[in-house]
This record gives C-alpha cells, structure tokens and sequence, in this order.
C-alpha cells in the first residue's frame, strides 16, 4: 500500500499510512551541543605567530597555536570602516552582525544589536539566559572589549565605570581580569592601588553581597575549590602587564609583565576547574599580544605571544578531555603591522642593524638596541631540525591596527565548519549551534 490511499480509504486509513512510511525514513541524527572556549588572541596575525614559532619551538616544530586542526581565513571588516576597531570587532564576534567602528556591544543606534536569533542580546547573554555556566578572562582590565563586549552594552568605550557595573550585573560565573580601579571610589585604597570610580559605589562589597567570592593574587585564585560558585578575581590596578615601548620599560625597571599576577594560562585553567562539570561558554583573551604591538615593543609581543600559546595548550588540553567542545582562536586585527626577516649576514642586513631602520624607513626591533636606536642583538630561533639556529628581526609596518593576515584555527565539536573563508559573524551561529544545537 502506497500513501496515495489518502484518496482512496478515507482520513483514518491515510494516518496509519503516513506513519508507516514516516517510520521506514532514516531517524535524524540528535544534535549535539557542548561547551564552548573562545580564545581571542588580541591584534595578532600570521607573522606574530610566525615570529613566536621561530622563538619559541623552531622553524620545524609545532607551537600550541598550530595543533588546532581546522583553519579558515579571517574576514574582519566594520559596517562603516575595513579595519575594527577592538570594540566593534567583539560586538561582531557577540552579536552576529555587523557593527559601526564606535559600537561597544551597540548597533548605530545605540542599544543592543538584533542578533540572528531575533533577541537583542549577544551569545554570552543568551547562554546565560538558558542556564549555561559563563565566564570572562582578560589579562588586560576589566573594560577590555573582547570580553566584555559580551555581556555589556555603553555609548563609550571609555565608561570604565559603567562597564565594571554592568559586568558585576551580569551575573556572569567566572571574572578574571585587572582593573580594579574600576570597581573602588577614587578615595579609596584597593589591593592593588586607589580606585576611579567617581560615582562612589564599591563594587567589591557589592560583588560579596551578591554571592561572588572575589581574589586579587595568584595563590588565592589557585586556591579556590572547585566548588567556589562565582567568584570575581581583579589581579591588577588596571593591565596585568605594562605595555609600553622597551626604552620606557627600560628607563623604569618594569618587567613587560607583573610577576605577581597569574598568567594567561594560570586563568584559563582555574576558569575551567571552576566551570567544568557544567556546558559552559568561556571567553578568554590575551590583550597583551595587542597592546604590546600597538607600541612596536617586540620583546613584549613575543612574551604576550608566549603567554597565549601557553594558554592555548591548556585550553586544548580540555578539549581533548572533553570533545564535546569546541575551541575557536582568532583576532579581530593586527597590531602594529609586524613582518619577521630572517638575517643573512648580508651588507645590507649590517647597516639595517646599525640604523634600526629598513630601506623604506620602517623601524627594526631585535633583543636589544644600542644607544643610537640601532639593534644591538638580533632575536635568535629555538634550533631547527638541524640543530641550527637562525638570527631574526622585526620590522614594524604602524602603530595602529590593520587588518593583516589573520586566521580562524578551532578544534573539537564542530572545528570542521571553520574552513575556507570565516567573515567575523559566523562566530555568532557558530557558537550558538554548539551550545545550543540548532541553528539561530
């Protein structure tokens, strides 16, 4: 009997049919969801990358970065400007749709985007809405865009305060950054320096009374159990690292980082004890790789670089413990146009090391720089297969942001959609099919 007896048999006999042949069809598979690790590498581009391969592992061997299997070419582009700002970038990367250059979690009329679910709230903010476990870590302050684009939504990126605020509202599980000056009065001391709140609201105490357990060094945040339900960690007055160019650095005796605050890696790996166990969305973000380049400061670029990739490895550690989960790396930008020469022993090469400049005037970073602005000591590789190791320089194309090489990498539940080119608002449905199973 066919299911044309819908004519023939009457009403009754047609659902009997339709059923049997709706029960001959191949079941649909399930949807699989998991967790989610975004993993923004701030200003970062395939010549970083390349520049933190040779230091740190070699020309022929593998850095974190190049175990996530799957690669696409990034697409970064604003409503209004080819090249994003920090801001819009992450409101692209929430949101799902294009932005305007000024947008801070704002369309060009100033409230929430429509993102592609219909609701005018990021992927953070509907994950949250839904039960997920959430957390933000940034080892820059607190305001930083790249995470807290994704649970906050203001006029300026400039509002310290109210974007402290907000992410204290949102409720998220886990906060892990600097900038604590943004949660203290300006008369009043904190752990780690006084505060700039001017509206006179202690945000800490306000924290504590709304059930967050809140840590400022790194042997509080791993001591945590893991049972230590929300918890707020402010590890620095304001950046955990002192992005400035060598030569201030120098004159000041600062380290590029702050020994005493934890690192990257240190922060992803307890954000993760603490969500684990729960499906979750983790955002992450290394601000340094950006700040670092936006100074044309090498040396602390290549320790941002290190302290990501370090990170990186944690991050696909998880997912190797837990394949329902998908972790997607990428920036928004590059900062400082940076290139990588690898150096020869040419006559040219001489006099580019004597004046810190190339032929086009670009400036030239190594090591070290001699008194005259020239390059004293070259960066040199980790050795090749060979054994041998190479001399290299950095040669800096700007101080701003541009829009460069970059990459989409991703491992784990649903990497394989990352392929070819990857415009920033797929990161949206991509989230959003992972954790939720069904497209937005």
């Amino acid at each position: 009997m066919t299911c044309d007896v819908w004519r023939v048999v009457g009403v009754a006999a047609a659902a009997c049919c339709v059923a049997a042949c709706d029960a001959r069809k191949p079941a649909e598979p399930e949807a699989k969801t998991g967790s989610v690790i975004f993993y923004h590498v701030d200003g970062t581009g395939i010549a970083h990358w390349q520049m933190a391969r040779f230091l740190l592992a070699g020309p022929d061997r593998d850095i974190n970065w190049d175990r996530l299997p799957q690669v696409a070419v990034y697409r970064g582009h604003a409503e209004d400007v080819l090249t994003p700002s920090s801001n819009a970038g992450a409101t692209m990367h929430a949101y799902g749709v294009k932005a305007p250059h000024a947008a801070y979690g704002t369309d060009a009329q100033g409230q929430p985007p429509l993102a592609p679910s219909g609701q005018r709230r990021g992927i953070m903010q509907e994950a949250k809405a839904r039960g997920l476990a959430t957390g933000l870590v940034n080892s820059g302050n607190a305001a930083e865009p790249g995470t807290a684009v994704h649970v906050t939504s203001v006029a300026d990126r400039d509002a310290g305060e109210e974007i402290a605020a907000q992410l204290l509202a949102s409720g998220t599980d886990v906060l892990f950054s600097g900038g604590e000056k943004w949660f203290l009065p300006q008369d009043m001391d904190g752990r780690h320096g006084r505060g700039e709140r001017k509206d006179g609201r202690n945000l800490i105490e306000e924290a504590g009374a709304a059930g967050y357990r809140v840590v400022y060094t790194r042997e509080e945040m791993l001591a945590l159990p893991d049972d230590a339900g929300k918890v707020l960690g402010l590890f620095a007055r304001g950046d955990t690292f002192n992005a400035e160019p060598e030569e201030m650095l120098a004159e000041q005796d600062l380290p590029p980082y702050d020994p005493a605050a934890p690192t990257l890696a240190e922060m992803t790996a307890t954000a993760l004890r603490l969500l684990g166990g729960k499906q979750f969305l983790l955002v992450v973000e290394e601000e340094g790789t950006d700040n670092f380049g936006n100074c044309n400061n090498a040396t602390g670029t290549l320790e941002a670089l290190r302290r990501a990739d370090e990170g990186l490895g944690v991050a696909l550690d998880y997912v190797a413990k837990h394949p329902h989960t998908l972790l997607l790396t990428c920036a928004d930008s590059e900062a400082g146009g940076p290139d990588v020469v690898g150096l020869r022993g040419a006559k040219y090469e001489k006099t580019l090391l004597e004046t810190g400049r190339d032929y086009n005037g670009a400036p030239v970073d190594g090591a070290e720089r001699t008194e005259s602005g020239g390059v004293a000591k070259p960066f040199v590789s980790a050795p090749d297969r060979a054994g041998r190791t190479h001399e290299f320089v950095v040669v800096w194309g700007t101080k701003m942001d541009a829009s460069g090489g970059i990459v989409a990498r991703a491992a784990g539940l649903n990497a394989d959609k990352v392929r070819g080119s990857f415009d920033n608002t797929a990161v949206y449905p991509l989230f959003y099919e992972t954790l939720f199973g069904q497209k937005p």
